[in-house]
């Protein structure tokens, strides 16, 4: 089941206060980036983020899985209501997790 846009919204508004945040569909579902960083994957209408100890430390409750067959286990975000909280959170693990690589030109 792929997920909905109006979640992916949701979820993206949610934790705005961490940064440029923004999506792409990929491969059906999303991919979640802050500040040119991806910091997760929206599958099936789960937030997923990335794990990093930053992170851990302040979501020492979240439970972890792979968002799809073959993937790292991710942190499995259930609930984005606290604008605060995932704003931190977001903003840590994407500090933590290194620049991304830049394009090879053709």
């Amino acid at each position: 089941m792929a997920s909905n846009l109006e979640f992916v919204e949701y979820v993206c508004d949610q934790i705005g206060g961490a940064g440029s945040i923004t999506y792409k569909k990929m491969f059906g579902e999303y991919g979640v980036y802050c500040d040119g960083k991806v910091i997760g994957v929206i599958c099936d209408n789960q937030f997923f983020v990335k794990k990093t100890a930053a992170g851990a430390a302040l979501c020492s409750d979240c439970e972890e899985a792979a968002p799809y067959t073959g993937a790292k286990p991710h942190f499995i975000i259930d609930n984005v209501d606290n604008q605060e909280r995932m704003a931190r959170f977001i903003r840590a693990t994407c500090d933590e997790l290194p620049a991304p690589k830049p394009k090879k030109k053709k």
